[in-house]
């Protein structure tokens, strides 16, 4: 069975994040807010991958190569969020999401739940963005559906 071209990226991006983040604790650097967002670099590499493929292969038409897009990415989010919710039991459950949040966008003291619903929201929303960017980017290599 061949595994879709979104899927490979989409577990691309939890494999890169999920090295990124581990290896930025190991490092000592988890603390620091602005290290967090290069992130989306592996995002947006992932994404260009998945829409050059398409263009490559002479799927040009913008829905289905948007929804590729977003796929993509919706599929890294989501892996990447199991995945701090499982390593964040493993390191103590809460109390390793509320030295976390000290240093993020939340106040006050979310659960695991919360913290991962909340930056799955974040995620998807993050996603829509840069697929519409890449979008627009290749906007001429498209035909109107």
């Amino acid at each position: 069975m061949k595994v879709k071209k979104e899927i490979k990226n989409g577990f691309f991006i939890f494999i890169t994040v999920g090295t990124y983040f581990l290896l930025m604790e190991f490092l000592g650097l988890s603390d620091l807010f602005y290290l967090r967002l290069f992130n989306v670099f592996f995002i947006i590499y992932a994404v260009n991958d998945t829409l050059k493929s398409r263009i490559a292969h002479g799927k040009k038409k913008f829905v289905p190569n948007a929804i590729a897009a977003t796929v993509t990415s919706v599929v890294g989010v989501f892996l990447c969020i199991l995945g701090l919710l499982i390593y964040s039991y493993m390191r103590g459950g809460d109390a390793y999401i509320q030295n976390l949040s000290e240093t993020f966008l939340f106040g006050g003291h979310p659960s695991i739940n919360m913290y991962c619903f909340t930056l799955f929201f974040e995620g998807i929303a993050s996603s829509v963005i840069v697929t519409m960017l890449l979008m627009l980017y290749y906007n001429d290599k498209f035909v109107a559906d």
